[in-house]
């Protein structure tokens, strides 16, 4: 399932994802730090949605109440709603 989030308070835009089952297959990252999205991409390929979340929830950035990984989560969380409701 391709999911799209709009991000909040954040330099990123937007997040892609692709998700099979209860596993992140990639993440994309519109906008934001270019290297460090990618490098948190990587990290978190073939990882399952709940640990992802675990470990990202509640990451602020500097002084704003989240971040790209906390933004990463709300999308992960949304997803897991709509693949719910589709069943």
């Amino acid at each position: 399932m391709e999911y799209c989030y709009q991000t909040k308070g954040v330099c990123s835009t937007q997040i892609i994802l692709d998700i099979d089952g209860d596993i992140v297959k990639s993440a994309v990252f519109k906008g934001g730090c270019n290297g460090n999205l990618k490098g948190i991409s990587a990290l978190i390929s073939g990882m399952k949605i709940d640990d992802i979340i675990e470990k990202c929830q509640g990451i602020t950035c500097g002084r704003r109440s989240t971040s790209c990984p906390d933004q990463l989560t709300k999308a992960l969380i949304a997803a897991k709603k709509k693949m719910t409701a589709q069943e």
